[in-house]
């Protein structure tokens, strides 16, 4: 690991003025980003005492290889700029509120012509009002269903509902009359959007107007001696007063407010945060965060509300009062910045009595629970997966404990639509993010020692030609690789400071020469493969083995081990060896190795499988003549799969825009000759399939 000291600046060249801070690895790569109203001061904590930091700050400054700053105008710049950076560089050391899903809303699609309600995640899109947020998801699909017993709105899928139209039957929703039913003309589209605007305006809090409705109809109905229809509407009745049920009301109707709690130990932190919309609960969200820093309550809070809010930039995401335990020390850029987004005032506000207090003790009490819970969790899966790590090294006489492992694996149809899959796991865990699937092609395709040869090459001469300089010579590119692995900075390398002007910090980067130099490697950040693994998985035996150890010693890396898992018989085979290795049935290392292993040929599996269909859409289109590519895709949108288009009538055919009575003929001919031609020929007397 690097010494802080051999890149520590100078104090006379940090400035007092506010700024954002980045540390760097060697390779260039940002690992922590930072701001502080007095650069001068924050940067030299750092280094004063490195053994007094926190664990993991303590890590973060023996990675780092370099520090570069940018100094700004206003506290509200640097708040600004360090999101940016943030969410650019996603650096590995920095607090990250993570969770594995956006927000679930119920949205209805009032831009289009028979709107569609449905649980919406991700971006918002144009004409389409949402409501919301609901978590989890079940508990909106739940209130939805519920809902359409009284707003029968359609919420199909664009297909579903031109299926409808051509057969003119409704799906099973239209025959329970938990859908109008708009596909086949039970309601004109006018009608059908009345239904969907009161379902909006329902979900806007006009709930009372309705219920009172429903009432009135029922005592007339029951004054009209009808009670099948005065039943009916009691139970309407009784489905929009459970929808509201399963949101307790906590606070005055006109309350909108996101209310956090915090708990934290000296290592962790647990975040939650509950959305009350009109009320009432609407939705619930958790996380639980390593620290870096010895930061306090105001600076987690900061970061928190920073990353939530961040990307939420629109009116219902971001509510009108934010509730928090204590107030950050910038709250006031905090609350401009989050007015900025929303587009009118927010106020930051700490409650001290009454209802919104109670309410945030109860946050406050599930992020103590969730924080209780994950280490409870975590103790015993962390235990599990550094044994299997340990017995991996020990098994394989790994150098270092295999932090990062990269497993490959080859998917193709007797030697055709040859793909391959790279999947990582860090620690033990998936990281999905840096999944990469590749296409295999020419000669590298004709068998699986030389896709395995092509994709090696590939993954690694991406890795060297995003960390280092491509001018440089092979000897220089192993040699720096190999420092790099150690932890030690290469003699050849420039600096690490060297960088920072192109941050716009202070310090200017030395123009570099067009012209290759001698022993000269310099490190660029580039994220994409930067990183490189500590163990690389083949899925196969020795050949496999053999294949991706030559890929890598063409390259010049030789720090990098290789190791192969194969299917028979769950051996594991390394270079340079007769004979597998062979790790016991119970081995937590062999788990961790088969979960790897299944999870590439998933991957590969999947990817292969789109290449496949993709290819036989186009083989089966191109032979149609009289097709180009506006009516071969005019096809495929219309019907929306090849099985679909097969069996399509003439008459099915003349209703896709561009297709007339005698193309339409043509197509039905030739798709009929193309079945006959594919279908085996069957003997009559014994049934058998004749080889044709």
């Amino acid at each position: 690991m690097a010494d802080p000291a051999s890149y520590r600046p100078k104090t006379g060249e940090i400035p007092t003025q506010p700024g954002v801070y980045r540390f760097r690895d060697a390779q260039g790569r940002v690992i922590y980003v930072g701001k502080a109203k007095n650069l001068r001061s924050r940067l030299n904590s750092y280094f004063a005492n490195p053994a007094g930091l926190m664990p993991k700050t303590r890590t973060m400054v023996h990675t780092a290889a370099g520090v570069e700053w940018t100094v700004v105008g206003t506290e509200l710049e640097a708040l600004q700029l360090e999101y940016t950076w943030i969410k650019e560089y996603d650096p590995r050391f920095n607090i990250m509120f993570r969770d594995d899903k956006s927000y679930p809303y119920l949205a209805v699609t009032m831009g289009e012509k028979y709107p569609r309600a449905q649980v919406m995640r991700g971006d918002r899109r144009k004409d389409t009002r949402y409501f919301g947020p609901f978590y989890p998801a079940k508990a909106i699909r739940e209130t939805l269903d519920t809902l359409l017993r009284v707003f029968p709105v359609r919420t199909c899928s664009a297909g579903v509902f031109r299926r409808a139209e051509r057969t003119g039957r409704p799906c099973l929703l239209g025959y329970i009359d938990k859908c109008a039913a708009p596909c086949v003309g039970r309601v004109t589209a006018e009608e059908h959007r009345d239904i969907a605007a009161s379902l909006c305006d329902f979900m806007a809090g006009d709930s009372k107007r309705f219920i009172q409705d429903l009432e009135a109809r029922m005592r007339e109905a029951v004054a009209e001696l009808d009670y099948e229809s005065a039943a009916r509407i009691r139970d309407d009745i009784s489905a929009l007063k459970k929808v509201f049920e399963r949101n307790a009301v906590v606070l005055s109707e006109d309350t909108d407010a996101d209310i956090f709690g915090l708990r934290e130990d000296e290592l962790e932190a647990s975040a939650q945060v509950f959305h009350v919309r009109g009320g009432r609960i609407r939705g619930q969200r958790g996380w639980v965060v390593e620290k870096v820093e010895d930061t306090g309550d105001e600076d987690l809070i900061e970061h928190l509300l920073q990353q939530v809010y961040g990307e939420a930039a629109s009116t219902d995401r971001i509510p009108r009062k934010v509730l928090v335990p204590r107030l950050p020390a910038n709250v006031e850029d905090l609350e401009a910045w989050l007015s900025g987004l929303r587009g009118s005032k927010v106020k930051i506000r700490v409650p001290r009595r009454g209802d919104k207090r109670a309410l945030m003790e109860t946050v406050e009490q599930n992020a103590e629970d969730a924080l209780r819970l994950h280490k409870s969790r975590r103790a015993s899966d962390l235990t599990a997966r550094s044994a299997a790590l340990q017995e991996l090294q020990d098994a394989l006489e790994l150098p270092v404990s295999p932090l990062r492992i990269e497993c490959y694996d080859i998917s193709h149809v007797q030697g055709t639509n040859v793909v391959a899959s790279m999947v990582v796991a860090e620690d033990g865990l998936a990281k999905k993010s840096d999944y990469r699937r590749f296409a295999i092609t020419g000669d590298a395709a004709r068998d699986d020692t030389s896709a395995m040869y092509d994709v090696i090459s590939r993954r690694f001469r991406h890795y060297l030609s995003e960390n280092f300089d491509p001018n440089a010579h092979p000897d220089d590119v192993a040699a720096a690789v190999e420092a790099a692995a150690s932890g030690e900075a290469s003699a050849a390398a420039e600096p690490a400071e060297a960088g920072a002007a192109a941050a716009g910090g202070d310090r200017q980067a030395p123009a570099r020469s067009a012209a290759p130099r001698a022993n000269t490697l310099t490190p660029v950040a580039r994220p994409k493969f930067a990183y490189p693994p500590n163990l690389v998985v083949v899925d196969g035996g020795r050949p496999q083995v053999d294949a991706a150890c030559r890929a890598l010693a063409d390259l010049g890396i030789t720090d990098v081990q290789v190791v192969g898992l194969a299917k028979r018989l769950e051996e594991v085979w390394v270079p340079d060896s007769e004979f597998p290795v062979i790790l016991p049935r119970s081995s937590p290392a062999l788990f961790l190795l088969q979960r790897i292993r299944d999870e590439a040929h998933r991957f590969a599996i999947t990817f292969h499988r789109q290449k496949r269909g993709k290819s036989m859409t186009a083989s089966l289109l191109d032979d149609i003549q009289g097709l180009g590519p506006a009516k071969r895709a005019a096809l495929l949108k219309h019907f929306g799969s090849v099985k679909k288009l097969r069996t399509a009538g003439e008459e099915e055919l003349r209703s896709v825009p561009g297709i007339g009575p005698a193309l339409a003929a043509s197509i039905r001919a030739q798709l009929d000759a193309a079945a006959t031609a594919a279908a085996p020929a069957v003997n009559m007397t014994t049934g058998e399939i004749v080889d044709s």
